[in-house]
């Protein structure tokens, strides 16, 4: 792995694999729904659908995609709380052809003005998609109920009336701001001849906008007691999402939340999944995730449960949160997490796309490059006196937090449950 910045501050690493006839080049941009304003709320999603409406060299939609066919790999672009990211996955052969097309889009989108309009209608379908899928809905609800309004508590696609006011004006406005060089990351990896790329990532870049981002809002967290969210909606089983605030990027506790979750509901072997699905048989899908990010930390379990069974699966969630802090994980489990999170780590990190986003998220938001295993020996060093005094920290009543979406259910009688942990 190499690392080049030049100098108008654009950071390029290159990441070289052998034994692959694949390559990715991965454009990477810390800017994302956290960044915006109530009025604009949306505008990082909506500005990565626009990029791909076309260029001054493509000047429509179809020109456009169909260069990105004619790669015969794939591409797409996607947008979180606190970074966009474009990309195109495709044989190696054809990178050159790929980092030209996915620097036009980055630098040279037009934005044109009837796109503009008729991809407000696109948004607002996504919108609604995502409040009619109850799996996704239950995520957006969980962070409304840990931020409330702020930009951390926001849908990423923001809102049917926020998306309706987004002008051409307000989309360039923030493109210039946001979209700067020190504010980017090229990541190339995969089958490559580093200096061969870096040469022309540089020069495709070379015109790249300087200047300063503006800066991101704090997140303001406050919560004294346990606090759940019921959206009352007819279905089939109930989707909870049940978890606690956690440690952000910054902590080496981090990696103590990650060996948790594995144990909790990361593993077909593991606590939650034997007892909700394999003995409850409540629930087809149950699962303990955990996010880190630059300013925020969580951990949660998401599961669709029988809705007449929904309490006893709350309470049963509860329990095993609350026996993470009150009884040590025996040493032969602790080493069955951790070998299953390194050995899912390496498998996913086998595919070129994987591996540029691992290396450019770190460089993004830390400045530094981790490799594999540095991650490794972090998860090695994990104790079980750690997961202890972590979760103690976390599994707490005035921490605790569920959003619920099904046929409604009594907020008070799920906060007293809560209260149980």
């Amino acid at each position: 792995m190499k690392k080049k910045t030049t100098e108008r501050g654009l950071r390029i690493i290159t990441v070289p694999t052998k034994n692959t006839k694949v390559a990715t080049v991965l454009v990477l941009v810390k800017t994302g729904s956290k960044n915006e304003e109530k009025r604009t709320s949306g505008i990082s999603h909506f500005l990565e659908h626009m990029f791909f409406k076309g260029t001054k060299k493509r000047p429509n939609i179809l020109k456009l995609t169909e260069d990105f066919d004619k790669l015969g790999g794939e591409y797409n672009a996607f947008t979180a709380e606190d970074y966009t990211g474009y990309y195109a996955k495709v044989n190696f052969l054809q990178l050159p052809k790929a980092i030209e097309l996915v620097s036009d889009i980055y630098l040279n989108s037009l934005l044109p003005e009837k796109e503009i309009e008729k991809e407000k209608g696109v948004i607002k379908e996504e919108i609604n998609m995502r409040y009619d899928d109850p799996m996704i809905n239950c995520i957006t609800l969980f962070q409304e109920l840990l931020y409330g309004d702020q930009p951390a508590g926001w849908d990423i696609a923001g809102t049917k009336n926020s998306v309706s006011s987004i002008s051409r004006k307000d989309l360039v406005d923030y493109m210039n701001s946001q979209y700067v060089a020190s504010n980017t990351v090229v990541v190339v990896s995969g089958n490559i001849k580093e200096k061969e790329v870096t040469e022309k990532v540089s020069s495709l870049f070379s015109q790249i906008r300087k200047g300063k981002p503006k800066e991101k809002q704090k997140v303001k967290e406050a919560q004294n007691k346990p606090r759940a969210l019921v959206f009352g909606k007819k279905t089939e089983q109930t989707h909870l999402c049940l978890g606690v605030r956690g440690f952000n990027l910054f902590y080496r506790e981090k990696y103590v939340q990650k060996v948790i979750a594995v144990i909790l509901g990361g593993m077909m072997s593991s606590r939650l999944f034997g007892k909700v699905r394999e003995e409850m048989g409540a629930a087809y899908y149950i699962a303990t995730s955990v996010e880190s990010n630059p300013d925020t930390g969580v951990l949660y379990t998401q599961a669709g449960v029988d809705n007449d069974k929904t309490k006893d699966v709350i309470r049963a969630i509860v329990r095993e949160y609350k026996r993470m802090k009150e009884e040590r994980v025996p040493a032969k489990e602790l080493k069955k997490a951790k070998d299953y999170l390194k050995g899912r780590s390496a498998i996913k990190l086998e595919t070129s796309d994987s591996l540029a986003k691992f290396y450019g998220m770190a460089e993004l938001f830390e400045n530094k490059t981790h490799s594999v295993e540095d991650v490794f020996n972090q998860i090695d060093k994990v104790t079980t006196n750690d997961i202890l005094k972590v979760a103690k920290q976390v599994f707490t009543p005035e921490n605790i937090n569920l959003s619920l979406v099904g046929p409604r259910k009594t907020k008070k009688e799920l906060e007293e449950i809560l209260n149980e942990v």
